[in-house]
Formats: structure tokens, sequence, C-alpha cells
């Protein structure tokens, strides 16, 4: 008996004893933190030479804080006209869903497969806004001035346009430039944070650059990396006229920067960032932004002109190689390749030949394609380039008059652009053979259609020709302006299309 109780108290006294060790295992230790008032100033880890050679530590907080203002957040949305689908969105398996489902990865596994329309009433026919992308935008100019990518607002009905600070404002579009992918905007807004532009012939492969912009809708993501290469040509621009001379950077640049800055360490801008080189579509080791010089050119062009004006030299090139050189028999391993030459363009008129190597333009050296093409991507119809170029081997100097793109040393000018921007369309004059065809005595075409009041609140397509604005004949394009000039209320569009037979009307509002 005496044994049965001391092996109970035996018992007692272990399990005692567990508890208590188990309470002190369990129990939560405190925890002292120690914080210092700031990191030391001193613990730098990179160095970067100056201009002038002296090494100073590298630091991008203070570029960082003098560029994000400067750059916004552009939402395209496009007119969803109501239709009965059923939209299928990816769901995370359940075990995932209450963890991720509310945090910022949530979003990558709920995209739908299809735009999901916005909430609206079954039964209305009134087309809704909904977001077709996003991208990013630069301001450059106190006056509310903000540069893009064009296939960041292409086909947009409306444009919104986010500031840092969260301040929104719809915009319209000044002017667009599809041969260089870059769009010029404006919004109503005042004491704007405006980036400069420099001089990009000036940037060198291997200096350090951030690129500033909102990849995946995450707004103000600034990265870090250096200038990769200058003058790449990646061939994505597939405009008839394209020009392609590439910053390229290993800066991290994703779907949503297109159209943000690329900048130097003094925040000053010398790219837009554009594209990427990659197999899945998003970042894989490089970027590619406009460079600044060619921006600067775009958008003086568009707010002088309405239209960019594009000088041409009218040949065919090639950058030239070894296996190039060796094969047309030239002693040359660098330079443009006169391939073809447009019969009476520029280069006809000013003596040049095929198989002329070009090696330099106005005493710049041009070893590539892209880099002939940006030195002449900068000028305009009627401006003169001196040309050095190789022909059998000896060395000769021609200059050119650069032309159009219809063959004339004339800049176009387009007239009425704040009224343009308005209803967000280009014009033309119908000829006098199309008006016969279609028997009317003449009027107006729609030749392009972007974002403004004709494709928000109309059904208008491109081609529609106008012969009458609230009754009033119309035909050409100052009588159309004249006619909605100081416009008020609505207004009533009358017109065909070519081959439709039948008069069209449109209506829209011109806000007080």
């Amino acid at each position: 008996m005496k044994r049965e109780y001391l092996f109970s108290a035996l018992i007692a006294l272990v399990i005692s004893a567990s508890v208590m060790g188990g309470y002190h295992y369990f129990e939560k230790p405190e925890v002292q933190l120690e914080q210092v008032a700031t990191t030391s100033p001193t613990q730098k880890v990179l160095y970067a030479a100056k201009a002038d050679g002296e090494i100073t530590p590298l630091d991008f907080t203070k570029t960082t804080e003098k560029v994000l203002d400067a750059v916004v957040h552009i939402q395209a949305k496009r007119k969803y006209a109501p239709v009965n689908k059923n939209y299928q969105y990816r769901q995370l398996p359940d075990p995932f869903r209450d963890f991720f489902g509310n945090s910022p990865f949530g979003q990558f596994f709920q995209q739908p497969y299809q735009e999901k329309p916005q909430e609206q009433n079954k039964e209305s026919k009134i087309p809704q806004l909904v977001p077709m992308g996003t991208g990013s935008g630069v301001v450059i100019n106190n006056k509310g001035y903000i540069i893009t990518n064009n296939h960041v607002i292409e086909n947009a009905d409306e444009i919104e346009v986010t500031l840092h600070n969260n301040t929104t404002y719809k915009a319209i579009v000044v002017g667009t430039d599809p041969s260089t992918d870059l769009a010029l905007l404006q919004i109503k807004a005042d004491e704007l944070t405006v980036m400069p532009l420099v001089n990009s012939d000036d940037v060198h492969v291997g200096e350090w650059v951030l690129a500033v912009g909102n990849p995946f809708s995450l707004n103000s993501t600034v990265t870090a990396g250096i200038v990769s290469a200058k003058a790449r040509n990646i061939n994505i621009n597939k405009d008839k006229f394209a020009v392609e001379s590439f910053i390229q950077t290993d800066a991290a640049i994703n779907p949503g920067n297109s159209g943000g800055a690329l900048v130097n360490l003094n925040g000053d801008l010398i790219g837009i960032n554009t594209a990427i080189a990659s197999k899945t579509g998003t970042y894989n080791g490089y970027g590619f932004a406009v460079p600044s010089n060619i921006v600067s050119k775009v958008v003086e062009d568009l707010l002088k002109y309405g239209v960019v004006q594009r000088g041409m030299l009218g040949i065919n090139i090639a950058t030239l190689n070894t296996t190039l050189a060796t094969e047309k028999d030239i002693d040359l391993s660098q330079g443009v390749y006169i391939a073809n030459i447009q019969e009476d363009g520029a280069a006809d008129k000013a003596g040049l030949e095929v198989d002329d190597v070009i090696i330099a333009v106005d005493g710049k050296k041009v070893n590539t394609s892209p880099q002939l093409q940006e030195l002449i991507a900068r000028k305009r119809p009627g401006d003169e380039v001196m040309l050095k170029l190789i022909r059998k081997g000896k060395e000769k100097e021609i200059s050119v008059t650069l032309e159009s793109t219809s063959g004339t040393t004339k800049v176009d000018k387009k007239e009425h652009q704040a009224l343009i921007s308005l209803l967000g369309a280009d014009f033309e004059k119908v000829d006098k053979k199309t008006a016969k065809e279609n028997d009317i005595d003449g009027g107006v075409k729609v030749t392009s259609l972007f974002a403004g009041k004709l494709r928000k609140d109309t059904q208008i397509r491109e081609g529609f020709i106008i012969t009458h604005i609230d009754g009033r004949k119309v035909k050409d394009v100052d009588e159309l302006m004249d006619a909605l000039e100081g416009k008020k209320g609505g207004v009533m569009i009358e017109g065909i299309y070519e081959g439709t037979p039948g008069k069209q009307y449109y209506a829209f509002g011109v806000d007080s």
C-alpha cells in the first residue's frame, strides 16, 4: 500500500515538473529590440565616378525623391457594349484563397480570362467605359503636357491620368507618332512637377540609370540598372516608317512601365521606356527606351505643327558587317550600306548611289542603321544634312535636302489643333472623284480616331464622310472647323460611308 502511494506521489511530481517546464518552454520570452536614430550615412556599398573623375558614394534616394512626382499612371478605357457572356476567372485553390485573396498577390490569381464588364443594368443599352490597359507617362511641361507611348493609349475612348499624389484627371490627346511609338497628352492641372530632358547623345554605356513607372499597376515603382547599349533596333515597331534606336538597359522594366521614365542619377529624362526583350512577356534582363533627343523632336513638332515632321532620305539601308562587305567587295567593316534608292527621292536628287556606305552625318559618326535612323529622325523636310560616305574606296561628302513622305520639302501644319484634340480625330477633304462616285457635293473624311468626343460619345467609324454639321453644309476641313468653333450643347453630324446607301447621323454634346 505504501509502495502504491509512493509511486503515485512520484508520478504527480513528474507531471508537475513537466507542466512547469512546459510553461517556461512555451511562455513567450521577452524580446528587446535595439533601435538607433538613423542608419549611418557612411555605410555605402557602391561608388561611382562623376564626370570630373571624382569618386562618390552611389545613392539612388535623392534621385528618386526628385523624379517620382513627375511620373504618372495612365489608364486607357474603352466603351463596352452590354452582351451576355459568362466570364471565367482563375481561382485560387481553397486552402490558399483566404490567405492570398486580399493580399497584393491575390490579384495575380484572380484576373479574368476576358475583361469583366462594370456592374450595370442588363436592360441598359448605354455603353460603359471599362479599363483596357494601363501604363505610365512623364510630365514634361508645367502646362500639363505628358509624354507616353502611343501603344498605351491607342484605341482608347477615354484616358485617365493619376499623379503620384493620387489626384486623377481626364486627358486629351494632343498628338501621336506611331513611327516612334510616342504620344503627347495634356491634363488641366497646375503646379506640376516637371522632368527636364537632356541630350541623350551624352548618355554612355555603363552609366547608372533608374526606370520609374507603374509595372503591373504597382504605382511609383523604381528600379536601378545601367545603360547596356545604345542605338538598338529590335524590330518591335511595325509602322511603315518606324524609327528604332533604343537605349538598352538592365533596369527591370515590365508591362505597365511603358511610357515611364528612364533617368540618369541627376534625375534628368534620358528616355521613355517602351519595350522589353522577353520570351515570357515580363522582365528578362533587357528593357528599351526611346532616346530623349527623339522625344524632344516629336514633342516640338506636335506642339508647333500638330503632326510630326519626318525628313526622309529615300533609301533602303543595312548595317554593314564583314559578311555584307565581302559579298559587295567593300573594304570596310562598319557603316550603313545603301541597298536601294527611291527614284526621284531626296537621295536620288542629291546623287547618292547604290553600294555607297554612309559613315557620318553632319560630322557624327554612324556605324549602324539605327544610328543613321535616329539622326535623320531629328530632322524635318527641307533640312539639309551633310553625309560622309565611301564610294568605291574613296571618301566623299554630299549634301542632301530631306523631303517629306509625300516627296516635298514643305512642312505640314495641322490647323485647329485644340478642336481636333477635343474631337479626337484627323480629317481630310474628300477629292472630286470620291464625291462624284458617292453623289455628294463634297465633304470631309474622318481619316483616324483617337481618344476624344467622337470615339467616346458616338459610334462613328474611320472613313465616315461628314457632309453637314447641324444642317450646315461642309466641303473642306476649314468649313468643318468653322461650323464647330465655339459650339455649345448638342451637335448633329450628317454624312455617309463610301459604298453604303443612305445617310448616317451622329450626335454628341459639347460642354459649355
